[in-house]
């Protein structure tokens, strides 16, 4: 049987010459991030920020242009639209509008009439208004989630491999962490309880890409027992170039119908899932490689049996 490999075998790329570039950049990038988190900030959706959100049924399949052409001039702020199970169900979200429980309620009815008078027989299926408490809450309980995981997989890593690999998989796992966020407010994107759960996506894609190489790392450790670390790295990231690749690939093209054919609901986060799928493969090779070289040789050895005299293992098979 024939296999297509998107990597020659024998392939040698020395990757660890631009190491320095490589947690430079992406030093750069996450505190310009960090920086855009204060400043603009994030544009937090309804579940962190407060607000209203109505589903509505409508007759025919649902144009959100018309819909929101319908909606501005009530001047109700920001309104999001989402697609929800089929064509013709549709999500509104209304920023919270100034003011006590009345003035939300006013929302409702302007919503409600406007539509009522411009799509004859839409039905409205749950009205339903999320307080600043509430919204406060869900985003201190998803920052928990996300730190815990960093925790999980930090402990993970440790007890699989050795203190040096947890280390450099959790500093690179919080690097894309904040290039994500960076990424959602560069492009004003709504950070949502979906987005919560793309960045847990991201974080467990980023964490198997790390795996996978600091598994060939160890491999390699025990079977070229004086090779350079720096050599070591380079051989072991082109030994699973392939298979990067390939699951990147895969994840792209798997990825893209969503994009194109998942509606709103869908789009924003298939966006950011391609943006982390990008950041996690490249990570793995000019971040968490490096952390790993510069954490030293002789630690990442310490306690390996020497090699036996007239034994050694220290030139890769070609």
């Amino acid at each position: 049987m024939y296999y297509v490999r998107l990597v020659p075998d024998g392939t040698r790329i020395q990757f660890m010459k631009g190491r320095i570039a490589g947690l430079a950049m992406s030093a750069i990038l996450s505190i310009l991030s960090v920086v855009l988190y204060f400043a603009p900030g994030l544009n937090m959706g309804v579940d962190f920020r407060g607000g209203i959100v109505i589903e509505a049924r409508l007759t025919a399949p649902a144009d959100f242009g018309a819909i929101r052409a319908s909606l501005t001039p009530l001047n109700l702020g920001h309104v999001g639209l989402q697609e929800i199970g089929t064509p013709v169900d549709v999500s509104i979200a209304i920023e919270r509008q100034p003011g006590d429980d009345e003035a939300q309620q006013r929302a409702v009815n302007a919503v409600r009439q406007r539509l009522t008078a411009d799509y004859p027989g839409v039905s409205f299926q749950r009205v339903e208004a999320v307080g600043a408490a509430v919204s406060g809450e869900l985003f201190t309980n998803g920052m928990i989630a996300l730190g815990l995981s960093l925790f999980a997989m930090l402990a993970y890593i440790w007890f699989r491999f050795e203190w040096q690999f947890g280390v450099g998989a959790v500093v690179t796992l919080i690097l894309d962490v904040t290039k994500t966020i960076g990424f959602y407010v560069l492009f004003n994107m709504e950070f949502n309880l979906s987005s919560i759960a793309a960045i847990l996506a991201i974080m467990g894609y980023s964490i198997n890409d790390k795996v996978v190489v600091y598994d060939r790392v160890r491999e390699n450790l025990r079977k070229y027992k004086s090779m350079p670390l720096r050599e070591l790295i380079d051989l072991s990231i082109n030994e699973t170039l392939n298979r990067t690749i390939g699951t990147s690939m895969a994840s792209f093209l798997s990825a893209m119908p969503l994009i194109i054919f998942g509606g709103e609901a869908l789009r924003e986060f298939s966006i950011v899932m391609l943006f982390g799928i990008f950041i996690a493969t490249t990570s793995s090779i000019f971040i968490a490689a490096p952390i790993l070289l510069f954490l030293g040789e002789n630690r990442l050895r310490r306690g390996m049996a020497p090699v036996e005299p007239g034994k050694t293992a220290d030139t890769p098979a070609s």
